[in-house]
């Protein structure tokens, strides 16, 4: 059962990539459509950059916030042997609202939907990091 906590972590390591490769590709784009001077991209100033590109960028930076500390978690778990049915289940509803969260943001960019899976995906991480502060401490200590 263990190596279950590592399933969630793949598919948001795999969002992460994805994210990256769009906006790879809505960069060269925007260079190629003459929406952005390409020396935008030496030290990114100077322009304002289009909804679209600035929203996938948004969400690229975002990938490595919060996310982190869920990485945290499940190694932790993984490492500590403290892995059960509710990490694994409070893991997976952290990645699905981190995918609807990134599609809401660079597709449709609705706030309060996106505000939603945010919030959703923090509170499964707060209760993540509490639930494994309880068994550390008290089935171990």
């Amino acid at each position: 059962m263990a190596e279950q906590i590592l399933y969630p972590i793949f598919v948001l390591a795999a969002l992460a990539f994805y994210v990256g490769i769009r906006l790879s590709n809505l960069r060269v784009r925007a260079v190629m459509s003459g929406e952005v001077k390409i020396s935008y991209f030496r030290c990114n100033r100077g322009a304002e950059l289009p909804d679209y590109l600035m929203q996938t960028e948004q969400n690229y930076t975002n990938q490595f916030e919060l996310p982190v500390l869920f990485y945290v978690a499940c190694l932790i778990a993984y490492s500590a042997s403290l892995v059960d049915v509710v990490n694994i289940a409070l893991a997976w509803i952290f990645v699905v609202s981190r995918l609807a969260h990134t599609y809401t943001h660079i597709r449709e960019n609705r706030l309060l939907k996106r505000r939603r899976a945010f919030i959703t995906g923090y509170l499964a991480l707060v209760i993540l990091w509490l639930e494994l502060l309880v068994r550390l401490t008290i089935y171990r200590g």
